[in-house]
C-alpha cells in the first residue's frame, strides 16, 4: 500500500481495528480513525502525525454517525478502503437482554448505517470507477457460520453481516456502483474482549490477525478466514456432528 493510499477504520480504538490501524500507519497510509473512545486514537495521531492520522468520535448506534463520517472523509479524502471493525463481542450465557440488544444495535444496525451511507457516497463520487473501486471490508466472525452457544446474539449478528455483504455485492453490480467487498471472519483473537482467565481454542495473536487481514485485503479476497484450522472447520462443519463441534469450540475455565 502506497503513501497515497487512504483508509478509514470504524472501530479503531481497540482490538483488531486498532491493530490494523497501527500496521497501516506504519506503512505510511493516510488514515481516518473513528470510535467512541478517542484516547488511543489520539496516541496514534501523536505518534504518526496529524497530517497522516485523522481521528473522529463516532458512535455507530447514533443517527448522527453518518454526518461525522462525512466530516472525517472530508479531511482524509476519498478513501480506498473502509473497514468496519466496530462491534460488541461479549459472551452472554445468561441471555441478558441489554447485552443482546446492544450487540444487535452495534454489530448489525451500526454496520448497515455506516456501510449503506458509504456505498451511496461512492455512487455519487467521481473518484471511483471500474478501475478504482472502493473496497469495503467488515470484520464478522466464523461464529456467524457455525454459531457459538455462549453468545447467541453475537453469532446471529455475524451471520447477518456476512449475508448483508453478499446481498450488497449483488446490489452494487446491479446499480453499477464501483465497489468491492471483503467479509473478514476471524476465529478467537487475543483482544480485550476475551476473558484472560479462560482458555480459547485455536487462539491467534492480534498482531498475526492484523497481518493476515491486510494480506487478504491486498489480494481483494471476498472472504478472509486466516487460520487453516478454521478454514477446514468452515468447509466441514455441516458434516460435523453437533456434539463434536461444541467440544471443538468450547471456551474453558
Amino acid at each position: 500500500m502506497s503513501k497515497t493510499f487512504r483508509a478509514i477504520i470504524i472501530g479503531a480504538t481497540s482490538g483488531i481495528g486498532h491493530e490494523v490501524a497501527l500496521h497501516l500507519a506504519q506503512r505510511g497510509v493516510i488514515l481516518g480513525l473513528a470510535g467512541r473512545r478517542t484516547e488511543r486514537l489520539e496516541a496514534l495521531q501523536q505518534r504518526f502525525g496529524a497530517e497522516r492520522v485523522h481521528i473522529a468520535r463516532i458512535d455507530v448506534t447514533d443517527s448522527e454517525a453518518t454526518q461525522a463520517l462525512d466530516e472525517l472523509i472530508g479531511r482524509v479524502g476519498a478513501p480506498d478502503l473502509l473497514l468496519y471493525a466496530s462491534g460488541i463481542g461479549k459472551q452472554n450465557p445468561t441471555l441478558d437482554i441489554d447485552i443482546e440488544s446492544n450487540t444487535v444495535m452495534t454489530n448489525s444496525w451500526g454496520m448497515v448505517r455506516i456501510v449503506d451511507h458509504f456505498v451511496n457516497y461512492v455512487k455519487q463520487n467521481s473518484a471511483y470507477d471500474n478501475r478504482h473501486k472502493a473496497h469495503i471490508a467488515v470484520i464478522s466472525s466464523v461464529a456467524g457460520t457455525m454459531g457459538m452457544g455462549s453468545a447467541p446474539a453475537y453469532s446471529a449478528t455475524k451471520s447477518m453481516q456476512s449475508s448483508y455483504l453478499t446481498a450488497l455485492s449483488q446490489y452494487v453490480r446491479m446499480e453499477s456502483i464501483p465497489a468491492c467487498f471483503s467479509d473478514i471472519r476471524p476465529g478467537f483473537v487475543a483482544t480485550e474482549i476475551l476473558n484472560p482467565e479462560k482458555r480459547y481454542p485455536m487462539l491467534m495473536s492480534v498482531d498475526k490477525a492484523a497481518r493476515c487481514i491486510l494480506r487478504g485485503l491486498k489480494r481483494k479476497r471476498r472472504i478472509i478466514i486466516f487460520d487453516w484450522r478454521f478454514k477446514l472447520l468452515v468447509c466441514l462443519w455441516r458434516l460435523i456432528p453437533r456434539a463434536v463441534w461444541e467440544r471443538l469450540t468450547i471456551v474453558r475455565n
